[in-house]
């Protein structure tokens, strides 16, 4: 899956640089694949995404299958600040760790994934991809930079993370703040009942009603929903560090690009849309809880050059990641070639 990279930047804008006693930089941990002669196309990760499990199925072919729909262009996947392998809580220096660890937005993300950019070479993007917390980076690479990014392809995602959506993060925070061994964020021993009851909140959020009708996890070789929900949320979302998701949260819901710009619009995000110059690809599944298909359609009105493909599955807000059906990564990758060829 390639051999992942690390790119540190030395100030932090959530930092005073002239404290000694601080470390004001960031690392972010990145991976390449294709040649570098060929159009740059960058992929950041998503809420408690891997660099490994990121939109793959775009970039890695399948076995005895095609080339991928992304073989003629030169892909970097960038790991989140927050998410485990760029800096974050559990992996930061000792003064930085843990509770200490600074809050980041996508701003931060976003001019860190510039700066990388430019220490790789790239002068310009062929097109930015991003999934969920990934598409909302999409949003403001080409806010904070209009000229760098000639497409960006926003998959179940949003410009502005909704009233509604961040209400529901409260719930699972709420879950793990609120356990026995988070103590206040200084626990000493990970808060493994915490980051399970966060998971299984988060869980039901992430699929649709349809998707529990249909007993969806049969297909995916679980017995039973209580057998699916141990084994792929308790067990693996479960594991992950307590400080970490808290990070990731924070910065999703604080996503809003109408914060950019001219200080009078700010707030405004019609106007904020508008300044927008890359052209957009939406692509919001069907079924999602999180960024639903009406919050592209209000989007789509306001951008200069945006296109709206809905993915039409049971599987919710997955969906638009790789985690859907066949057939919903198929309509992703055939929208994504087409776009890029249009």
């Amino acid at each position: 899956m390639g051999e992942t990279r690390y790119f540190t930047n030395d100030v932090h804008p959530n930092t005073d640089a002239s404290d000694p006693s601080s470390n004001s930089s960031l690392t972010l941990a990145y991976r390449t694949f294709g040649e570098v002669k060929n159009p740059a196309i960058f992929i950041p990760s998503c809420f408690s995404g891997k660099l490994d499990t990121t939109l793959s199925f775009l970039y890695v072919p399948s076995e005895n299958g095609p080339p991928s729909v992304l073989h003629n262009y030169f892909v970097v996947v960038c790991g989140l600040l927050g998410g485990s392998e760029s800096s974050s809580p559990s992996n930061a220096p000792a003064a930085q760790r843990g509770p200490d660890f600074p809050a980041t937005t996508y701003e931060d993300n976003v001019r860190l994934q510039h700066a990388l950019c430019a220490a790789l070479g790239i002068t310009k993007l062929a097109a930015y991809i991003g999934f969920s917390m990934g598409g909302q980076q999409a949003y403001h690479m080409a806010t904070l930079y209009p000229d760098f990014a000639t497409r960006i392809i926003v998959l179940a995602s949003s410009a502005r993370t909704s009233w509604h959506n961040w209400s529901f993060l409260e719930g699972p925070k709420a879950a793990l703040v609120n356990s026995v061994d988070f103590h206040d964020g200084n626990y000493q021993t990970p808060a493994s009942r915490g980051t399970r009851a966060f998971s299984r909140v988060y869980s039901t959020w992430a699929l649709s009603q349809a998707w529990f009708r249909a007993r969806c996890w049969e297909t995916l070789g679980f017995h039973n929903l209580e057998e699916y929900l141990r084994v792929v949320w308790d067990e693996r979302r479960g594991a992950w560090d307590a400080h970490d998701l808290l990070c990731q949260l924070q910065t999703w819901q604080r996503g809003d690009v109408s914060l950019f710009g001219l200080e009078e619009e700010r707030g405004d995000l019609p106007k904020a849309l508008g300044r927008i110059k890359a052209k957009v690809l939406l692509m919001p599944s069907r079924t999602d809880m999180y960024f639903p298909p009406e919050d592209s359609e209000e989007e789509l009105r306001h951008l200069k050059s945006g296109e709206l493909r809905v993915i039409e599955s049971i599987w919710g807000h997955i969906a638009g990641g790789g985690s859907g059906t066949k057939e919903d990564n198929e309509f992703i990758k055939l929208q994504v070639q087409r776009f890029l060829e249009s």
